[in-house]
């Protein structure tokens, strides 16, 4: 069996060593992973949200452990555009040099979105944009950039023309009555890929205050807890939208191990994202890689694109 089982994948046009991620929001803007592995045996790495200007976040506690899981509510806490570019995209520069570094971006108004792009949209060291439209529209009332197709095309044209040649990808919230609905509005207004899924919104409770535990009340469940669902949802899409279209999946949620990654694949995920799972084993992504390597060897799979898609 090969160890060296080449697992290199295409993916929206730019080529990967390997399918896997670390997720946006879990290992900073580049180098906080650095001191636990080589940043470039990942395939892709997704930068925390940035938002045109700075900010502080949610109150704490912000984040909580929940059975298979963890609840955050960081409210989009970040260094903001001018400090990224100053500060994180020399890093990000110097550290990687063949993993596929994507934005995620995020704000409260289409120009929001708009204005961190077209910043960003020259850096050769940036192969895209991961678009969190699980943010509220405060122009609209709050509601959710994502949860209207209507909404998802509007952001997801604005953002592709501000993106130019660089990789445009839908990061689609589970919590709409149809994620294909959104998954197709963002197709046709441009999105070259979709990542899925995004967090739950959950609520824990101490039973001795009567109170909730998060300052903010609720938070975005991750973790194990929401695999099976994700799987569903990546296969859902996949099946209804994303393979008629020849547009790829990043599938997200709950992935722990290289068994948890190839069923996001089956499923029909193109590439994954590790997320929750590095806080608890900071190489946790590398061992996934190496897992699945042993895998396709064990099945003398010629590609790993025999996979994607592949459930019975």
């Amino acid at each position: 069996m090969k160890e060296d089982f080449d697992i290199s994948v295409e993916f929206a046009g730019v080529r990967l060593v390997n399918p896997v991620f670390t997720a946006s929001g879990t290992c900073g803007y580049a180098d906080e992973l650095a001191d636990y592995m080589d940043m470039n045996m990942l395939g892709g790495f997704i930068t925390k949200s940035i938002t045109v200007r700075p900010r502080k976040g949610n109150p704490t506690p912000r984040i909580i452990e929940t059975d298979s899981g963890m609840l955050n509510a960081i409210g989009l806490a970040n260094v903001g555009l001018e400090e990224f570019i100053r500060e994180k995209l020399p890093v990000i520069e110097s550290r990687f040099t063949t993993t596929a570094v994507f934005v995620n971006v995020a704000g409260e108004t289409t120009e929001d979105y708009v204005a961190v792009v077209e910043r960003l949209a020259g850096e050769k060291a940036i192969a895209g944009f991961e678009v969190n439209i699980s943010c509220p529209n405060v122009k609209r009332g709050g509601i959710s950039f994502g949860t209207d197709p209507a909404q998802v095309t509007e952001i997801t044209s604005a953002v592709k023309r501000a993106a130019g040649k660089k990789i445009l990808m839908v990061k689609l919230s589970p919590c709409v009555t149809d994620i294909s609905v959104i998954a197709r509005a963002a197709i046709d207004a441009g999105a070259d890929a979709l990542s899925l899924i995004n967090t739950f919104t959950a609520m824990a409770i101490d039973i001795e205050s009567a109170s909730p535990v998060l300052a903010n009340r609720t938070g975005g469940l991750s973790g194990p807890a929401i695999k099976p669902i994700a799987i569903y949802l990546v296969n859902k899409v996949y099946n209804e939208v994303a393979r008629e279209r020849g547009i790829p999946v990043l599938g997200v949620g709950g992935i722990r191990t290289a068994s948890d990654a190839i069923e996001f694949i089956i499923a029909g995920a193109s590439a994954v994202a590790v997320g929750t799972a590095n806080f608890i084993e900071p190489r946790c992504a590398v061992k996934i890689i190496e897992g699945i390597k042993r895998y396709c060897a064990s099945k003398n799979l010629a590609n790993i694109k025999e996979l994607v898609g592949s459930l019975l």
